[in-house]
């Protein structure tokens, strides 16, 4: 069974355009995110669906650069850019991801798939019942799964919003949540906005050298020793579907 972590990744953030290549310790926040990836065990290819405009070219220019699988689709319709891609890249399990978490956590990604795997779900998150950062979100399904939602989801939201369409027919999918123990939802760890880049910015910093492998353990701890750094992003509110 070959799983396929796709990344949708565009330039044009309407809050914070560029956003995934800004620059942190020397290297574009894009790059942070697939470097944490290559540590996943159980993702078998990484593949960055990006749009047909102008624009995002530099994001087929990065993906060159660091020898990373691309695919350009519609810019709206983002469910059919993922359909397109698992086309052409193959893959039996799909795990959907966005650039805009950088310092997502791959042993979590794992621990995702792995709940995927060993139980009956058509499709399964952390994201249902939030008790992860925002920013570590991962979801899965199966590749039969996302060709019904793209041949029958019609609303444009669940066009551009790739899985609202199965999540919310539990009485056509089954749905699977994974969660942890202890809530951490409070934590925001996304970029969306410029308050958002400077948090991320201070844990990136702080890791400087072992970006690629801290633990989402270890930056809990460290936003409980830098209380204030809370507070830099906790007033955003994050975009409704």
């Amino acid at each position: 069974m070959t799983v396929i972590a796709i990344i949708q990744a565009r330039m044009g953030s309407t809050r914070l355009p560029g956003k995934i290549l800004k620059e942190v310790n020397g290297k574009p926040l894009l790059l942070h995110q697939i470097n944490r990836l290559k540590h996943s065990k159980l993702i078998d290819q990484l593949v960055i669906a990006t749009t047909i405009e102008k624009q995002d070219d530099l994001i087929e220019d990065f993906c060159k650069k660091y020898n990373v699988s691309f695919f350009r689709g519609s810019e709206n319709d983002v469910l059919a850019r993922y359909y397109e891609a698992s086309e052409q890249f193959g893959g039996d399990v799909i795990v959907r991801l966005t650039s805009d978490c950088p310092i997502i956590d791959p042993d979590i990604v794992d621990k995702t798939i792995q709940y995927y795997l060993e139980n009956q779900f058509n499709y399964v998150s952390n994201t249902i019942e939030r008790t992860y950062p925002r920013g570590l979100d991962t979801e899965v399904f199966s590749k039969k799964t996302l060709d019904v939602a793209y041949h029958e989801a019609t609303l444009p939201r669940d066009r551009e919003h790739v899985t609202a369409y199965i999540y919310t027919h539990p009485e056509q999918f089954s749905v699977g949540s994974f969660k942890e123990n202890v809530d951490y939802s409070k934590y925001r760890w996304t970029v969306d906005t410029k308050e958002d880049l400077q948090l991320v910015q201070n844990i990136l910093k702080r890791f400087n050298g072992r970006e690629d492998d801290f633990t989402f353990e270890e930056a809990i701890l460290l936003m409980k020793e830098n209380p204030k750094w809370f507070e830099i992003n906790s007033h955003i509110e994050q975009k409704k579907i």
